[in-house]
């Protein structure tokens, strides 16, 4: 087997995460220290808002006017999707209840969590659709609290179509603030009271270096970089639908990788010659962040064989993964390391972006190989508990003061005891040798 990169990238995913952690760590520690006074700075300085951060639902019922018919129902649409996958995913997982073979009835109880924020970004686009992917699954989740944090759009307040999104997906507080200070203040329960439980949603270097400092103190969904794609293709694949769909994934960002795994080289050189034609005819601003991207880290593989093709895609773990080839059961079958899955060129990343229902909040820089995407799962916590009547306390009692005492840990052992003693007075079992004093 031979494996040949015919365009390798320059630059990889961490190429540019230089400075991001001093920076965060500073804000941080001042917003930790100075609370909303800090946050307010940070919201003047770095987006130019000085405006009120919660938003009154009154604002956000006149702001809907601004919301064209047509977009109400589109968002509508992919928020219910969005929304109806989850629900599905929840009714996947359950509670329960079994007897063990002590006689110890154990279970399994589903608690969402109180309160989870979604990060919403807005910068060189509105992301729309990334405030009912959070919003609408945590809800369906059956989180309490949902709050959601968004950048004022050029100066303005939030953009009006992802507050409108944000309300339509279920969000119980909005706030109107961005980067970096919005994480720390969902995370603290600035303005709210409501420290979160979970934060979840995409963002840049600094919003990701954000949550991966505060984990810990909350829970996250994935360590996010930038949106990744790569396409799997042979030579029964379209060669400028492949080349369209890489371009508009590179779109994203500057530092957004894209990917070409074939065993075709005349589809791959094919390819190659045409993903420049097609940044060229974009607008800007997407047309300097894909140029960018696919120049430093776009890369295009060439393998003998499709069981290498598996190897090489496992080995990158792309956020989203796109196969175009024959015989796509096989595929489904054997490839293991993907944030989500789309099979067969009548698909497309773009449908899981935006309307398709499975969760576009994906695992990157190689955490497919360990994590999945957002989902109601993220949001659930499976608690276990247990309850035993006084036979099954017995055999419990047993086994674990004998363990104990072999592990010398004779504190555990004698809540054993204890128990025997009470339950069963006058009787001898063998409860193990209790642990002699190292002293």
């Amino acid at each position: 087997m031979a494996t040949t990169y015919l365009k390798t990238a320059s630059k990889t995913p961490e190429s540019e995460s230089g400075n991001a952690q001093a920076v965060v760590s500073e804000m941080l520690a001042r917003i930790e220290a100075e609370g909303e006074d800090a946050v307010r700075h940070y919201a003047r300085a770095l987006d130019k808002w000085d405006g009120p951060i919660v938003v009154g639902r009154d604002e956000m019922e006149a702001r809907a006017a601004e919301v064209p018919e047509q977009v109400r129902e589109d968002i509508a649409f992919a928020a219910g999707e969005v929304r109806r996958f989850a629900l599905a995913q929840k009714e996947s997982i359950g509670e329960f209840e079994l007897t063990m073979g002590s006689g110890l009835t154990v279970g399994q109880k589903m608690v969402p969590c109180n309160v989870a924020g979604c990060y919403v970004p807005t910068g060189r686009y509105a992301h729309i659709a990334s405030a009912y992917m959070s919003v609408a699954t945590a809800k369906a989740a059956g989180v309490r609290t949902v709050i959601a944090c968004s950048t004022p759009y050029r100066g303005g307040g939030i953009h009006p179509y992802v507050l409108y999104a944000m309300n339509v997906a279920g969000a119980d507080i909005v706030m109107t603030l961005g980067g970096v200070q919005a994480i720390a203040t969902i995370a603290y329960g600035l303005f709210t009271g409501k420290p979160a439980d979970i934060i979840v949603g995409p963002g840049n270097k600094y919003v990701a270096e954000a949550k991966r400092m505060l984990f810990g103190k909350v829970g996250i969904d994935v360590f996010a970089g930038p949106s990744e794609v790569a396409v799997i293709a042979d030579d029964s694949a379209d060669p400028e639908i492949v080349a369209v769909d890489l371009v508009g994934q590179a779109e994203h960002g500057h530092e957004s990788p894209a990917w070409l795994f074939t065993t075709s080289r005349q589809l791959a050189e094919t390819v190659m010659a045409r993903v420049p034609t097609l940044i060229d005819a974009l607008p800007q601003p997407a047309r300097d962040a894909a140029a960018a991207a696919w120049r430093d880290y776009g890369e295009v593989v060439l393998c003998d064989t499709r069981e290498e093709v598996v190897e090489i895609s496992d080995r990158y773990a792309s956020e989203h993964l796109e196969v175009h080839t024959a015989d796509l059961d096989w595929w489904l079958a054997n490839l293991t390391n993907y944030g989500s899955l789309f099979l067969g060129e009548e698909t497309t990343v773009a449908f899981g972006d935006k309307a398709s229902g499975p969760n576009h909040i994906l695992p990157t820089k190689f955490a497919a190989r360990y994590s999945a995407g957002l989902s109601v799962h993220k949001f659930l916590k499976p608690l276990t508990w247990q309850r035993a009547d006084r036979e099954a306390c017995k055999t419990l009692s047993l086994a674990t003061a004998r363990i104990s005492r072999l592990e010398g840990m004779e504190a555990h052992a004698r809540t054993a005891d204890v128990r025997m003693a009470k339950y069963y007075p006058g009787h001898d079992f063998d409860l193990g040798r209790p642990v002699e004093s190292a002293e």
